[in-house]
C-alpha cells in the first residue's frame, strides 16, 4: 500500500488534470476531449477491477462500504472518525496497532474512490460537451 502522502499527492494531481480537462472543454477541444474519454473509459475499468480485487479480500464491513450508495458513504466517514474518538483512550498496544492499520486502509480506500469519482465526473464533462458539439453540428447541418 501507498504511504498516505503518497496518494494525496496522486489525488492532487488527479484533480488538477481534472481541472485541465474542463478548461478544454471550454475550449471544446473535440478531438482533445473525445482522446480523454477514452483514457477514462480504461482508467474507470481498471478502477473497477482494483477495487473489486480489494473487496474481494477485505472484511465484510469494508466490502459493504465499496457497494454503499453515497449516503452510507457519509456513515462511514461517520464511523471512521468514532473509532478514531476511541483510539485516542486505547491503552492496549496491540489493539491500537489494529486499529491504526484500519484506519489507514480506510483512508487509502477513500483516496482511491476520490479518485475514481474524478474519473467518474470528467467523463461525464467530456461527454456532456461531446453531445453539446453534436447538437450544435446538427443544428447548423440540419
Amino acid at each position: 500500500m501507498k504511504a498516505l502522502s503518497e496518494q494525496l499527492t496522486d489525488l492532487a494531481a488527479r484533480s488538477k488534470k481534472t481541472e485541465d480537462v474542463v478548461a478544454a472543454a471550454q475550449e471544446k477541444n473535440r478531438a482533445r476531449l473525445e482522446s480523454q474519454r477514452d483514457k477514462l473509459k480504461t482508467s474507470i475499468a481498471d478502477g473497477n477491477a482494483k477495487a473489486r480485487e480489494r473487496t474481494a479480500s477485505a472484511e465484510a464491513k469494508t466490502q459493504q462500504w465499496w457497494s454503499d450508495t453515497r449516503s452510507s458513504v457519509d456513515a462511514r466517514f461517520a464511523a471512521m472518525r468514532a473509532e478514531a474518538d476511541e483510539r485516542h483512550a486505547e491503552k492496549d498496544i496491540k489493539k491500537a496497532e489494529h486499529r491504526a492499520e484500519r484506519a489507514e486502509q480506510d483512508a487509502a480506500d477513500a483516496i482511491d474512490w476520490a479518485l475514481y469519482v474524478l474519473d467518474q465526473a470528467e467523463y461525464a464533462a467530456i461527454d456532456a460537451v461531446i453531445a453539446r458539439a453534436d447538437a450544435d453540428d446538427l443544428a447548423l447541418n440540419g
